[in-house]
């Protein structure tokens, strides 16, 4: 095996400016110029594409709902390599994600709150539901995404008509519609670092009255982490998936929607390069040296994670005069595998200042969910949602831990590690899952008082039952680093219900501008932290968490439909906000999960889009979250310092994204298309206990593409973080700090290819 670490190639440093105002100005500049141009523009052309959305669980334009949301296109992601929920986020200043080595491991944040657990135990408080299907886990939806029309994303408490783990907000995911005629295309990307995807798809009639579409995709990517241990990249990727859909009406009324998927991925993910360490593990790393710029590892454990997910749904919709009947019943599976070097180095020999942890889990998760609505036509004074949800989640893992330390030292090494003189080999094993049961009864109402008046009243009442059990298994008598001694199985079960909703009022000022303003109450149920090293002081169940909170919205349609202009002001209130607090346990740090006490979450958020010219146009997303701690409880036998007022992980205080696009028609039908965009965020804290290491300073990010396209191909060069620079998706709290390194840590450039026929 190869312990010599190797030179990190480095691709010759050039300056870029990518200054978005005179980016701004240079588009600006030549849409005036094309302008000039003779040829009478096509009325359409001049104002601004109309998006729909299904917040409300009814198809309405996004400037008649009275919900703070935003709309990522299909057509965007494609553009600008967006792949998966750890890439949207650049597009979206209030939706932030944490990154770690496995996707079971990540979490979801709007307006500064989500939920940081590996426990199956745990429900996330950012919902994602996928064509109408609710994910329990936020890493059954990290996967890379297919088939996408559009991903809304709706801020704030969404409890009453999405419900289950939607305290916080709701990333609302919609397919793309099959046509009834004959669709094909193939989409092709390479970028730099060998990084290669490949999608394709084909929809339309399959018979008299069935249509049927399936998209399949691959992707691979060596990575941008260097272990010089092992002596190859890591943190890439290497995935598979397809979809399939049906839509059939057996008669005049009723439509039925068949959905079938499966994703597969094998991810050399890592716990992360090291950003501060121990001189001992300096000593192991040399002549790596820890930076927050660090891509190079050096550990001798294969860190990777095999995961599978799948799943069937079948939609059936019968309308009639008075309204709409939905029927949505799925079934998912997901299994996942994850290999970790907990310790993080390679040390050659073993020495007694680092004990080596290496740790194996499996995961299996089944979900059964059927969710019934009806959906009241529109058009009179009282129109309403109303229906009932079940899921049932039931979540099994194996997880065990080995253990190699010093029996006895030898004298010391030149670089101060003592070399062992004989070395210790144990294990730890632990079984553990958890069962949850959630039944609800939701419905919300729009009382149309005048044309330009309505109030709206929502409720949602839920019940949820969960139980867990855990067991454990350790060679030791005592406790070993990484590893407590042997427990033998213990179980409980806990059963709250909860109570959701919202109301307020809707005030058309004119036929283009409304306002809204709603109290709203969220609710996300109880929980066991059921882990690998799960403790006694865990087998009592958490409280739920509850919120509620006020939100003003004021949405416009301006300069005659050439730009929107919509603004929310929130101020949001958690009372036993769920949160994990970092401790030691046997030497390694772990978290416990917690009741946390009370946090906040108030700000405004702008978004604005407005067609320039016929061919230029630019949107602002700008959001200002203040997510604070008002009141924490400490955990019994913790030291924690003072940390009231200060900011929750994973939210920063500013983050905003401009965009700007031109196009222009060239000869033989082909189009040229020019798009910048630039991405801010404000200094970010990833732990909750605010320690100093693990802080990400603030940082811009610079993006751009140009495209040649005709009405059936598109071929488009990208350029990603142009101005190179690097920053952490997370910062690992504890003694030594290592970051999770994003894909687009530094600059790098690609050719995406679309072929439609």
């Amino acid at each position: 095996m190869n312990t010599t670490a190797r030179r990190v190639s480095r691709r010759p440093h050039f300056r870029l400016v990518p200054i978005v105002a005179a980016v701004t100005g240079l588009l600006a500049g030549m849409a005036q110029a094309q302008q000039a141009q003779p040829g009478a523009p096509k009325k359409d052309d001049e104002k601004l594409e109309k998006i729909t959305v299904t917040a409300t669980k009814r198809e309405e334009s996004i400037q008649d709902v009275p919900v703070a949301v935003t709309v990522v296109s299909g057509e965007r992601m494609e553009q600008l390599n967006l792949n998966n929920m750890s890439t949207i986020t650049s597009q979206v200043p209030t939706l932030n994600f944490r990154a770690n080595a496995s996707n079971k491991d990540t979490a979801l944040f709007i307006r500064g709150v989500g939920t940081i657990s590996t426990s199956p135990g745990v429900e996330p408080t950012v919902s994602t539901v996928v064509d109408g299907v609710v994910f329990p886990r936020p890493g059954m939806a990290t996967v890379d995404l297919m088939d996408v029309d559009r991903i809304e994303i709706l801020r704030g408490p969404q409890g009453t008509l999405f419900g289950k783990n939607a305290s916080a907000g709701v990333l609302n995911i919609v397919s793309v519609p099959i046509s009834s005629a004959l669709e094909r295309y193939v989409d092709a990307s390479w970028f730099e670092g060998r990084e290669q995807r490949i999608r394709a798809g084909i929809s339309g009639e399959l018979t008299n009255g069935v249509l049927a579409s399936l998209t399949a995709f691959m992707g691979q990517y060596d990575g941008n982490v260097e272990n010089t241990f092992l002596g190859r990249k890591v943190n890439g990727y290497d995935r598979t998936g397809a979809r399939v859909k049906f839509e059939l009406k057996p008669a005049k009324d009723v439509k039925v929607t068949l959905i079938g998927d499966y994703t597969r991925a094998d991810d050399n993910g890592i716990r992360g390069p090291y950003v501060r360490a121990s001189a001992a593990i300096n000593a192991t790393h040399a002549p790596i040296v820890p930076s927050l710029e660090n891509r190079t590892v050096s550990t001798d454990v294969d860190e990777r994670v095999h995961d599978t997910n799948s799943g069937v749904s079948a939609q059936v919709d019968w309308s009639g005069g008075r309204g709409t009947f939905t029927s949505i019943t799925a079934l998912r599976e997901w299994r996942n595998t994850q290999f970790q070097d907990i310790d993080g180095t390679a040390p050659t020999p073993l020495s007694s200042q680092i004990a080596q942890l290496s740790d194996r889990g499996e995961l299996k998760s089944d979900v059964f969910t059927q969710e019934f609505r009806f959906a009241s036509a529109k058009g009179k004074s009282f129109d309403y949602v109303a229906g009932a949800y079940f899921m049932r989640n039931e979540t099994d893992e194996v997880y065990r831990r080995d253990v190699a330390r010093c029996n006895g030292t030898l004298a010391a090494l030149p670089n101060g590690l003592t070399p062992c003189a004989a070395t210790l080999s144990d294990f730890g094993r632990a079984e553990y899952g958890t069962l949850s049961e959630s039944t609800s009864l939701f419905g919300e109402a729009t009382f149309h008082a005048s044309p330009s008046l309505r109030g709206i009243f929502g409720l949602r009442y839920t019940t949820d039952e969960l139980s867990y059990y855990h067991s454990r298994f350790s060679t030791q008598a005592a406790a070993i680093p990484g590893v407590q001694p042997t427990r033998n199985r213990v179980s409980g079960s806990t059963e709250e219900t909860g109570v959701s909703g919202r109301i307020g009022p809707q005030f058309d000022l004119s036929k283009n501008v409304m306002l809204y303003a709603t109290f709203s109450r969220g609710y996300k149920g109880p929980a066991y932290n059921a882990f690998f090293n799960m403790q006694p002081t865990a087998d009592i169940a958490l409280e739920p968490e509850t919120s509620k909170g006020y939100e003003i919205g004021f949405k416009s349609t301006l300069l005659n439909d050439r730009m929107t202009l919509n603004l929310a002001a929130f101020d949001t209130k958690y009372k036993g906000y769920q949160a994990n607090y970092p401790d030691l346990v046997g030497g390694v740090v772990v978290t416990r999960f917690i009741n946390a006490g009370d946090v906040s979450t108030k700000g405004f958020e702008l978004d604005m889009e407005a067609k320039v010219s016929r061919q230029f146009s630019v949107a602002l997303s700008l959001a200002n979250t203040k997510a604070r701690v008002d009141r924490f409880n400490c955990p019994t036998g913790a030291t924690c310092p003072a940390l009231d007022g200060q900011p929750l992980p994973s939210a920063p205080d500013w983050k905003g994204v401009l965009r700007a696009n031109w196009w222009t028609d060239l000869a033989n039908g082909m189009r040229l298309t020019l798009g910048a965009d630039t991405t801010y965020s404000s200094a970010v804290q990833f732990d909750l206990s605010t320690s100093p290491n693990t802080i990400q300073p603030s940082y811009r990010i610079y993006n751009a593409f140009i495209a040649l396209s005709t009405g059936e191909w598109r071929v488009s060069l990208v350029g990603k973080n142009l101005g190179d620079k690097s920053y952490a998706a997370f910062l690992l709290p504890g003694a030594n700090t290592q970051r999770s390194v994003p894909r687009d840590d530094k600059r790098f450039f690609g050719v995406n290819f679309r072929y439609s026929f």
